[in-house]
């Protein structure tokens, strides 16, 4: 099936992405759907108009106007959707690139995931094993849960979660050969921009920190792991 994986790249402020990320698809030969998730107050909401216009009739590509709700509220809101229709759910952010390989990405995650519940992620080139900046799962996972990740976070930490999401349930798979490369300015790929400036201020830092201990320390992974672990032992 060409529409079981969705991939959803919550944007802000970066419309000459659009036509980045559609080369990437070009160039790996990509059929997974992408799912581009535009604020509906962005300043630059009529060039991404422009861009969506450009790829009209091109099915695997498509574009959806909100309110704003931050990475992590836009994330979730797409992936609970989609985890109706989709047995795979990903996500990029607007700054990740997949890059050409022997097997396509898109095929190698349906690949990795078609054994049961699980997570998988690939090389960013920028923190590789340590974390998961661009992450797949089984829709099931946002079924089981409510949501793609804690609600609670806006931004940052995100990929911690899904890291212990994977390790708690024994079934996370990092792909060393799998890159989808991070043009982060944190790896002098690209520069800061407001969005950048915004999201990694001292503040969102700060919150988003202490809103991943709460969630981690306080019972909120436990909770969660406890359903995805039971959702692994009833696939099996």
């Amino acid at each position: 099936m060409a529409d079981d994986l969705l991939v959803i790249i919550p944007t802000r402020g970066r419309p000459q992405a659009m036509p980045a990320l559609v080369q990437a698809w070009d160039e790996t030969g990509a059929t997974a759907d992408l799912l581009f998730a535009v604020d509906n107050d962005d300043p630059e909401l009529d060039a991404y108009k422009r861009e969506a216009a450009k790829l009209k009739g091109d099915g695997r590509f498509r574009f959806v106007y909100g309110k704003r709700l931050r990475l992590c509220g836009t994330l979730n809101q797409q992936a609970v959707k989609a985890a109706k229709k989709y047995r795979y759910l990903a996500f990029l952010g607007d700054d990740h690139r997949p890059r050409p390989a022997a097997m396509p990405w898109d095929a190698r995650i349906r690949e990795c995931l078609s054994g049961g519940p699980g997570i998988v992620y690939g090389n960013d080139l920028l923190m590789g094993e340590r974390m998961p900046t661009a992450v797949a799962m089984t829709s099931d996972i946002v079924r089981t849960l409510g949501y793609f990740s804690p609600p609670a976070l806006v931004h940052l930490c995100l990929d911690l979660c899904w890291l212990e999401w994977g390790r708690g349930m024994a079934r996370i798979t990092y792909l060393d050969d799998m890159v989808i490369e991070h043009l982060h300015p944190a790896a002098e790929k690209a520069e800061v921009d407001q969005g950048y400036e915004e999201c990694n201020s001292p503040e969102q830092v700060s919150a988003d920190s202490a809103a991943y201990y709460d969630y981690r320390d306080s019972g909120g992974l436990d909770t969660d792991l406890a359903k995805l672990r039971k959702l692994v032992e009833e696939a099996s």
